[in-house]
């Protein structure tokens, strides 16, 4: 009988295919993590300061009920801020959190898109209001973090954990 462990250490030690070698690696996995916990961390404090700003910004999306905005305006940067501290120190649920975090995004922001709505997305707070960046940019943003980024980090550590199992 084969021992499926030496058959994966072999095949991640003598591949020369850089995107599986890319996944094994730990350096470009923590930079990306902590490159996306980072942006989380930020969006989710700025809005934390500046919540009226937010009300504002959620309002004109016109998808909730005056009464819930302002559990919203708290609760949703709270989250995204909790959802960054978890990737950063590498808790696989803080992974699972910006994912679902990031479709919900791209839920309203192609809702706002869909209405053509005259709205500014919210992303990073009162200072985004100011530049006045679009819709399209943020959805673009977001998809690209939803369809290339997470599923890196999904990807790169389950193969790390599959290749280390088989070390012990």
């Amino acid at each position: 009988m084969v021992n499926p462990y030496s058959i994966v250490s072999f095949y991640f030690n003598r591949t020369k295919n850089i995107f599986c070698r890319g996944l094994v690696y730990p350096w470009p996995y923590r930079i990306v993590r902590i490159a996306l916990a980072a942006l989380f961390i930020y969006g989710g404090v700025t809005k934390l300061f500046d919540s009226k700003a937010f009300v504002a910004t959620i309002s004109a999306y016109d998808l909730l009920p005056e009464a819930l905005l302002p559990f919203f305006a708290v609760g949703l940067p709270l989250i995204e801020t909790i959802a960054g501290l978890a990737l950063l120190l590498d808790r696989p649920w803080g992974l699972h959190l910006i994912t679902g975090l990031l479709a919900l995004f791209v839920f309203v922001l192609g809702y706002g898109i869909i209405g053509n709505l005259d709205v500014d997305c919210g992303c990073f707070g009162a200072e985004e209001l100011e530049k006045q960046a679009g819709l399209r940019e943020a959805f673009y943003r977001d998809l690209i973090l939803i369809g290339v980024v997470a599923p890196y980090l999904y990807l790169s550590r389950r193969v790390r954990e599959f290749a280390n199992s088989g070390k012990e």
